[in-house]
């Protein structure tokens, strides 16, 4: 399983979620592995983070102890701010 958030043209946040995609032909997102687009940062994390809950939620269901980590505005901004100011 793969969860992620990407910036996408136009100003537009994602969030996308791939099941096995080792078994797909190619790992290139298709337009249904997206869950959310929209242009508010909250709301990107808010859907991706309730993605990665319902998704650890039947993992625990299925035996697997492993632990996963929220995604954070902090994780988000760092990138996008080094690539518009250099810091």
């Amino acid at each position: 399983m793969v969860i992620w958030i990407e910036r996408r043209t136009g100003a537009l946040w994602a969030v996308g979620r791939q099941v096995n995609p080792q078994h797909r032909e190619t790992e290139a997102p298709r337009e249904d592995d997206y869950l959310w687009q929209g242009y508010e940062l909250d709301d990107c994390l808010e859907a991706a983070n309730a993605a990665l809950e319902d998704d650890a939620v039947v993992s625990e269901g299925d035996g697997s102890g492993a632990k996963v980590r929220p995604f954070h505005r902090d994780e988000l901004l760092a990138p996008l701010e080094k690539f518009f100011f250099g810091r």
